[in-house]
């Protein structure tokens, strides 16, 4: 293992509010307050954030902010994570509302029939990594096992998300509405690369009332081998 952050340490600790994961799904919808298309997406996703099944998460971008409204949720980082996985697919452009499932299958995020067929496909697919969380204050433990064909390197992600903001959108194309979003993404850190040949066990500091998932990736741009959340 080659540690990124020098917080992780390998531990043995029991703690509570412990979660496994069981084939939940990670959705990413990439959207923006500066998005008329938009909306519809944003309320699909706040009915997929209260399945168990599914890890769904809002990445604000910040390419429409010129259309005259400054999304205040938007990170350049985000934007860059939606192009590398445009970049893998060899796709030439990026798009608001678009969904991508389990870092490999994109679909325009207010289609609610196709976004559950990928649900579906999804959920039957086993896991490679079977990941589970324990949090005591502001201690995270993390546990991961690779119980799929997948070898290597894997990459270790820690997000943090609110589970709802809402924002009074005054200009840009929705002008005049009030828009609440769910499972808005706050930070995204890479927090290890991990040789799945062997278990992992390491503790991070996770402080404040986010909620925190943990999504293991073959890369940053690859396909997501295992992930679970504390909400």
């Amino acid at each position: 293992m080659r540690a990124l952050l020098s917080a992780f340490t390998i531990a043995s600790t029991v703690f509570g509010s412990a979660v496994v994961a069981e084939n939940a799904t990670v959705v990413e919808l990439y959207t923006s307050q500066g998005c008329s298309s938009c909306p519809p997406a944003d309320e699909i996703l706040a009915e997929l954030s209260d399945r168990d099944d599914v890890i769904a998460l809002a990445l604000h971008v910040d390419y429409w902010d010129y259309l005259g409204w400054v999304d205040d949720l938007a990170n350049p980082a985000h934007t860059e994570r939606q192009r590398a996985f445009a970049r893998a697919k060899g796709a030439r452009t990026i798009y608001t509302p678009q969904m991508v499932f389990g870092g490999v299958d994109h679909v325009i995020g207010s289609r609610p029939m196709e976004v559950m067929e990928q649900i579906e496909k999804h959920g039957a697919e086993a896991d490679a990594v079977e990941v589970s969380l324990n949090r005591n204050g502001d201690t995270l433990r993390i546990d991961a096992t690779q119980v799929g064909t997948f070898s290597g390197d894997a990459v270790v992600q820690i997000v943090r998300f609110m589970p709802a903001v809402t924002r009074d959108i005054r200009r840009g194309e929705n002008a005049g509405r009030s828009l609440t979003y769910h499972n808005v993404v706050s930070s995204w850190q890479n927090a290890m690369t991990w040789d799945t040949g062997e278990p992992l066990a390491i503790e991070a500091t996770v402080s404040g009332s986010d909620a925190v998932a943990v999504i293991i990736q073959d890369g940053t741009d690859g396909p997501v081998l295992g992930a679970a959340q504390l909400r």
